[in-house]
C-alpha cells in the first residue's frame, strides 16, 4: 500500500478525523492505523533533523508517545491534525537532547576540513557494491552538511525542500506568514548551494572532491557501514533536494539500492524499526 505523504496538497485529512473520532471512542486498530500513517514521516524528519539512527527511533517514539498522552485534547475547530501533530514533532526535534551527529559536527569549515583530509582512493571501484557504498557515502556526506545549519533553519529545510512542502502549509506549521516561510527557506537554500558549490564535486564539476574518491575513506573511519547501511536499502523513496538544482520544482524520484543520481536528495526510507510497542 501506497503511503499518503501527510505534507502533500491531495493528503487525506478526512480519514485522520475518522481514525481519531474511532480512536477516541476506544478502537484500538483506528489507533494504530493512524499511528501507521503517521508514523513513517515522523521518523524520517527525525532521522534527518538528527542524523543518527538510535536518536531519530528514540525521538520517533517519544513524539508518537505524546500524540497518545494529548489525542483526547486534540480539537479540530483549532487545526487540522496533521498541523496538530507535526508541530508537536517539530518542537520535540527542536528541544531533543543534541545527536552524537550534532555534538561532533560544529561548522562547515570544520565539516568540509574533515571531508578534504579523507585521502582520494578508488581501490574499491571493482567491488560490486561499489555503487551502493558509494551512494550511502554521498548521502551520509550530505547528511552530515545539514547538521552545520542551526536546528530551526535545518527543520524548515528538511520540511521545505526535501519533502516538499507548499509555502502555505509550511507557513502554517512554523506559524509563519507564506512571505517569510519562502524567504527563510530560500536563505538557507542559498547558503547550503554557496557552500556546496565551493567544495563539492557533485554541485560543480570544477571542484575536485568526488563520493566514489571518498567512499573507502569513510567506509575506514567507520562512518559508512557496509553491512548497515542508513541511506541505501530496497524500495527507498528519495526526496528531492534543492541543492542540486538551480531552481526547485521537480518531483520526488523513486530509487532503487543501486541508484542516486546527483539530482536527488536525502532518501525517504521505507520503515524504521520500532524500539518500544504502545500497548
Amino acid at each position: 500500500m501506497v503511503e499518503q505523504n501527510p505534507f502533500n496538497e491531495t493528503f487525506d485529512a478526512d480519514h485522520d478525523r475518522a481514525l481519531i473520532e474511532r480512536a477516541t471512542a476506544g478502537s484500538r486498530n483506528a489507533l494504530n492505523e493512524l499511528l501507521r500513517r503517521h508514523h513513517n514521516f515522523v521518523y524520517n524528519i527525525a532521522l534527518k533533523m538528527l542524523g543518527s539512527v538510535p536518536d531519530a527511533k528514540d525521538a520517533t517514539q517519544d513524539i508518537l508517545i505524546k500524540l497518545l498522552t494529548h489525542l483526547a485534547k486534540y480539537d479540530p475547530a483549532r487545526a487540522q491534525f496533521r498541523t496538530w501533530l507535526y508541530r508537536i514533532a517539530f518542537n520535540h526535534l527542536l528541544n531533543v537532547k543534541r545527536s552524537a551527529p550534532e555534538q561532533i559536527i560544529r561548522s562547515f569549515p570544520q565539516f568540509f576540513e574533515f571531508v578534504g583530509d579523507v585521502p582520494d582512493d578508488l581501490s574499491l571501484m571493482d567491488e560490486p557494491d561499489f555503487g551502493i557504498l558509494t551512494n550511502e557515502m554521498k548521502f551520509k556526506c550530505l547528511s552530515g552538511m545539514l547538521m552545520c545549519v542551526p536546528r530551526e533553519d535545518r527543520l524548515l529545510y528538511i520540511v521545505g525542500d526535501l519533502f516538499r512542502v507548499n509555502h502555505r502549509l509550511g507557513a502554517e506549521l512554523f506559524e509563519l506568514t507564506p512571505a517569510n516561510f519562502r524567504k527563510k527557506l530560500s536563505r538557507i537554500r542559498q547558503q547550503l548551494r554557496q557552500w556546496m558549490h565551493n567544495r563539492c564535486g557533485l554541485v560543480n564539476p570544477d571542484n575536485p572532491c568526488r563520493c566514489a574518491k571518498k567512499t573507502r575513506g569513510f567506509i575506514e573511519r567507520g562512518i559508512v557501514d557496509p553491512k548497515n547501511l542508513v541511506w541505501d536499502k530496497e524500495g527507498v523513496q528519495s526526496t528531492h533536494s534543492g541543492l542540486f538544482r538551480g531552481e526547485p520544482g521537480t518531483r520526488p524520484a523513486h530509487v532503487g539500492s543501486h541508484g542516486g543520481a546527483a539530482s536527488r536528495g536525502l532518501p525517504l526510507q521505507g520503515r524504521s524499526p520500532r524500539r518500544r510497542t504502545t500497548r
